[in-house]
């Protein structure tokens, strides 16, 4: 199993995204990329999740596998749609590999109804023995990085299915280019699909409606342009698409449960990944 020591030495610097002395984040293999975000090796410290971590939502899924004196579980956080707070009493594990999705990557993986993960954690060895039982050996057999990536690289394309609904990755790429500001209705017309039927496929595939999904972009969205202190709260909604002020903060605080005011004030409390979408 590989010790922290060994997240300086990873040979292929291209596929680096960010890395520090406790953690690195990855790029997966080409192959991959339609459907998984990154991978990350962590060695967690109260640093890098302090007590209040938050992790943001973004319609997005994150298997786990974690280490603790040699005993290894793997959990399955499903689409989110509402902050998570992370377990800050619980003790940490050692050693935390977690593969993050893209919206509706999951589905590919697993071509489960994503509807019914959004918004729950459970072990991935109830959804798939077979996968977590051949995760859980990629990480124990694992030496170093470079074998641990390589393998896991291995591991989900030969699993990876690609069953997407052949109409998704066109209103899902629509949704993305527009920034999230886009109507159902827009989308059903131009997809030639009734407004209830994209919804049955947004739900299935990415675990919630299209609206949603075009909401959480925006807010996704807002949530960079907040870090920038010269933008003001009136061109965040105007950059993101919204019709007034009082609209952005409404739907922000409905994401969220908290204002824009308040997550600017404490961005350091948060974590938002900016490989997902």
């Amino acid at each position: 199993m590989i010790a922290k020591k060994d997240i300086h030495c990873f040979a292929d610097r291209r596929r680096i995204l960010l890395q520090t002395s406790d953690f690195i984040c990855l790029s997966p293999h080409p192959g991959l990329q339609a459907y998984i975000a990154n991978y990350n090796v962590t060695f967690p410290t109260k640093y890098i999740m302090p007590d209040g971590f938050t992790i943001m939502p973004s319609g997005c899924s994150t298997l786990t596998i974690g280490s603790n004196r040699r005993r290894l579980f793997i959990d399955l956080d499903g689409p989110t749609t509402k902050p998570y707070i992370a377990d800050s009493q619980a003790a940490p594990p050692e050693m935390m590999v977690t593969i993050e999705f893209k919206p509706a990557g999951l589905y590919a993986l697993t071509g489960i109804n994503q509807s019914e993960l959004t918004d729950k954690t459970i072990s991935f060895e109830a959804v798939d023995p077979q996968l977590a039982k051949a995760l859980s050996e990629v990480i124990e057999k694992a030496e170093h990085v470079d074998a641990l990536v390589t393998s896991l690289d291995l591991l989900l394309l030969k699993n990876m299915q690609g069953i997407y609904h052949p109409q998704l990755r066109i209103a899902y790429q629509s949704i993305i280019d527009c920034a999230g500001d886009i109507s159902v209705k827009k989308l059903s017309d131009d997809m030639h699909y009734s407004e209830r039927q994209l919804n049955r496929i947004f739900k299935q595939n990415v675990g919630i409606s299209a609206k949603s999904f075009s909401r959480l972009i925006r807010i996704n969205n807002a949530f960079h342009l907040l870090k920038k202190p010269h933008n003001s709260l009136t061109l965040v909604s105007d950059l993101t698409g919204f019709h007034d002020l009082s609209h952005f903060v409404r739907d922000f605080k409905l994401v969220c449960g908290m204002t824009p005011q308040a997550f600017r004030h404490n961005m350091s409390d948060f974590y938002i990944n900016p490989t997902k979408f």
